[in-house]
């Protein structure tokens, strides 16, 4: 029963003790200072800018090796005699790519691979290493470059080469290689900024290099007969593409400022 107080109000008997265990509350940890810190360095040093400025230094530091090591002195002192055959072919391909990502000038890269394995393995040799430093160039500018360039393709001729090397990629870079008159490593790095696939690229690098690299990789290669029939030829082969380039380039050069 409810016993009543002196106030007339009727009081509940004592609750028994509760059997469950209390519940700890719950720990609220703050998040970590430093967390905001590293998201916002993350986020700068993947910002387009800074991957910009990334190419450039690797570029840079690229350039300062080829001064340093000098690799045109292969053509004067000769391909050290450890290396043979097959194997001295794959390493002169892969030092080739990475020499003209670091903007030595293929032609001197040509004739010293026909000067070093005579006119078909140097021509191949040359091939690949053609393929592979575009390959490099390309990708490097398209991940560490586009983002940032991009959005500066303001002026009308720099409009104008976007436009057709989005659109027309193969055409356009096979039309680059074939006329040397675009240094490689510029054709390169503005396939990169375009839209330009990578298996346009490549393709077009590949079929539109054979023409030039073979007269230089037969130059090289009878460079001690300059009055040979074959070195002649190959001369020839090299003249007549670079004057075709010129004459080219100077009847398009109002098909660009119209755009």
């Amino acid at each position: 029963m409810l016993d009543a107080n002196r106030s007339g109000t009727a009081t509940a008997p004592p609750r028994a003790a509760a059997t469950e265990p209390a519940v700890p509350a719950a720990v609220s940890v703050p998040p970590l200072p430093r967390t905001g810190f590293v998201a916002r360095c993350i986020r700068v040093v993947l910002s387009p800018y800074a991957r910009l400025s990334l190419l450039l230094a690797l570029l840079a530091g690229a350039a300062s090796c080829v001064l340093a090591f000098e690799p045109q002195r292969l053509l004067t002192h000769g391909w050290p005699p450890q290396l043979g055959g097959a194997a001295a072919a794959v390493v002169f391909a892969v030092a080739y790519g990475l020499c003209t990502v670091a903007f030595v000038p293929r032609p001197l890269l040509n004739l010293g691979a026909g000067a070093l394995f005579g006119s078909q393995l140097g021509l191949t040799t040359a091939l690949a290493g053609t393929v592979l430093g575009a390959g490099v160039a390309f990708g490097l500018g398209r991940m560490l470059g586009q983002d940032a360039l991009r959005p500066l393709l303001r002026g009308r001729w720099l409009k104008a080469a976007d436009g057709q090397l989005s659109r027309h990629g193969f055409r356009s870079m096979l039309a680059a290689r074939l006329f040397p008159g675009v240094p490689f490593w510029a054709a390169n790095y503005c396939a990169a900024v375009s839209r330009m696939g990578w298996l346009s690229f490549l393709l077009a690098t590949a079929l539109g290099s054979i023409p030039n690299t073979a007269a230089y990789a037969v130059a090289g290669a009878r460079a001690s007969a300059p009055t040979s029939p074959a070195f002649l030829i190959a001369m020839a082969g090299i003249a007549v593409p670079a004057l075709a380039g010129t004459v080219v380039a100077w009847r398009k050069r109002h098909h660009l400022r119209g755009h």
